[in-house]
């Protein structure tokens, strides 16, 4: 248990109330050792502002109110601390609570668009190849070395986070490579982090519906390496039109890579095939089992990344050529009778437009593309028209069903999908409500040498309905069906 006085430190505190009376400097001098659950913060969130709860944590315990506004009937033996940004607070008290383990961390933060998931996996396995312990924090899951935990959000909460980088403490780790999104960086999740470099991939349409404008999520994402000390690096994608954008404000040593421009660190394609990757990669011809353009910038950024660390550039290459990349990206099964099931997470339209334009190239047999695909209730509604116009032109049948509809109708986000398919491509298109139904007429219709792409849903293990979670894994349906 920590006092008072610690786990306040470096937390801006405007002024505090309490039983005694007592100012700022004192308060911060007692010597009450605090359990943490007497601690209650107000956090303004998404949907809900902490401040209507102070009530019902004082009734759980609570002995310590952090927040932004001190409530009109404030109680005696109650002490209050009022923060300029009780988000903030939180994440500085997280850290005082566990000691400040991130301290004690490489913490690499990776940010975009599409990629973070893939790169921080790359090299979390990566890592575990060269013998060095790691932890990764992704949308997939919580890693600890081989320990692998539940996530339910891109980037935890500032609490959890800083649990985590001390349970990667205990457990003998040196790195950890995260995913930062754009609300963990407005919402302060990941403030006070010294992070030792950051990684930015691209940057499309996505998360509107949070940020409103597209100039608002680039000013977010550009939070974490405006953030960066000057002993850190900043590693950019600058085939990305916004790669030198998001870097032009950071303090950080900044490094570029590129596929089709002159940069710190480039690599060529040379073949790209379904089991793997031949790529022409920093003057030295190497083979990856994963495969896609899309991938080639993904295993480029993570070679980059592990140079910087200081490894040796030949293991880094041995090491990437044995990684798999996460589960639910670009992730294969094929039939006994050679059809090709696809499943991957591919849901905004610059993703899904990647993974169609990978299939075709990948497609040397001219075999039918099919693809299964809806867009998340209760998200941006104006990526659906574009996801819908996507899919009809590249595939040669596109099965629009349901994602995770929410608490929307799943039949009026289809038809919103509908309206941006062109007169032309009606034809091949299908609406088929039921997801499970969706990929079987897809394999039904499915002939050898077909590919069958299942997108949206990637690694989720659930299709969310009107408030409830129903066991759904895109993967595992596909490669029974196929069976």
């Amino acid at each position: 248990m920590k006092s008072l006085q610690d786990l306040l430190y470096r937390v801006p505190i405007i002024e505090v109330f309490g039983s005694t009376n007592q100012q700022v400097s004192q308060i911060c001098q007692d010597s009450r050792l605090v359990h943490p659950k007497d601690v209650f913060v107000a956090v303004k969130g998404e949907h809900t502002d902490g401040h209507q709860h102070i009530s019902a944590a004082l009734n759980a315990g609570a002995s310590v109110i952090v927040c932004e506004h001190i409530p009109a009937d404030i109680l005696p033996e109650i002490t209050y601390v009022r923060v300029s940004d009780s988000a903030r607070s939180l994440a500085v008290l997280a850290a005082n609570f566990y000691e400040n383990p991130a301290q004690k961390l490489k913490i690499i933060g990776v940010t975009g668009t599409n990629g973070k998931t893939t790169v921080a996996t790359i090299l979390h396995q990566l890592m575990l190849e060269l013998g060095v312990g790691a932890g990764l924090i992704s949308t997939v899951c919580i890693k600890i070395n081989e320990q692998k935990l539940p996530a339910s959000h891109t980037t935890p909460d500032a609490l959890q986070l800083h649990y985590y980088f001390n349970e990667m403490l205990i457990a003998g780790c040196s790195y950890c490579f995260m995913e930062v999104s754009s609300h963990a960086l407005v919402q302060q999740r990941t403030a006070g982090i010294p992070f030792t470099g950051a990684l930015f991939t691209n940057i499309t349409h996505d998360h509107l519906d949070y940020h409103q404008t597209f100039q608002q999520y680039i000013g977010a994402k550009q939070l974490l390496f405006n953030g960066l000390s000057k002993g850190s690096f900043a590693i950019t994608n600058i085939d990305d039109k916004n790669g030198l954008i998001m870097v032009q404000n950071t303090g950080a040593r900044v490094l570029k890579y590129a596929l089709h421009r002159p940069a710190d660190y480039t690599a060529k394609i040379i073949e790209k095939l379904l089991h793997g990757l031949h790529l022409y990669l920093d003057g030295k011809d190497s083979w990856f089992k994963l495969t896609g353009t899309f991938n080639a910038y993904n295993l480029l950024c993570a070679y980059a990344t592990a140079c910087e660390l200081g490894f040796n550039k030949d293991e880094i290459l041995l090491g990437l050529s044995k990684v798999t990349g996460a589960p639910g990206r670009f992730q294969i099964h094929i039939s006994p009778n050679n059809r090709i099931g696809i499943v991957d997470y591919a849901h905004t339209p610059d993703a899904l437009q990647n993974v169609l334009e990978t299939i075709k190239e990948l497609n040397h047999h001219s075999g039918k593309i099919i693809v299964v695909v809806g867009c998340g209730g209760d998200r941006d509604n104006e990526k659906r028209p574009k996801m819908g116009k996507i899919a009809s032109y590249f595939a040669d049948l596109a099965i629009f069903t349901s994602d995770n509809p929410r608490s929307e109708p799943a039949d009026k986000i289809l038809q919103m999908m509908l309206t941006g398919v062109p007169y032309a491509q009606k034809s091949k298109v299908q609406l088929i409500e039921n997801r499970k139904s969706a990929i079987e007429t897809a394999v039904t219709l499915a002939e050898p040498n077909d590919i069958i792409l299942v997108a949206g849903k990637g690694h989720e293990t659930y299709q969310e309905i009107q408030g409830t979670k129903y066991p759904f894994d895109d993967f595992k349906i596909i490669q029974e069906i196929l069976k």
